[in-house]
């Protein structure tokens, strides 16, 4: 089985920075694509980011030019550098990705979450 761990959330004021983390773990053998998401009460999952297995990336508008994905693939660890940081990116952030195992079996899992919070 492969899990995903988000790291890196806290309470950050407005204009700071964060660097989520999300590490995987078990039989994995590589994280292929992957999505960072956003979701707050009330709202749905909105994705934010996508790093390819490739290191492409795209990013929702509302995060361009302040979000930044990056991949260490010797690490299975994927980031989401977030600066000039607004209270709307306040919510729980996700990592979903797709992975193939040591056996090499695809699937695609989810973190637990991370909080972020900005705020004043």
């Amino acid at each position: 089985q492969v899990q995903l761990v988000e790291s890196g959330g806290g309470l950050v004021q407005p204009g700071g920075s964060l660097r989520l983390s999300c590490a995987a773990s078990g039989s994995v053998y590589s994280i292929n694509d992957m999505g960072w998401y956003r979701q707050t009460p009330g709202k749905d999952r909105e994705l934010v980011a996508v790093i390819t297995s490739a290191g492409s990336t795209n990013y929702v508008d509302s995060v361009k030019g302040r979000f930044t994905s990056s991949r260490d693939n010797a690490k299975n660890t994927v980031y989401l550098q977030m600066n000039s940081l607004k209270p709307e990116d306040t919510g729980v952030y996700y990592c979903n990705a797709d992975y193939t195992t040591l056996r090499f079996h695809t699937g695609s899992t989810w973190g637990p979450g991370t909080q972020v919070t900005v705020s004043s």
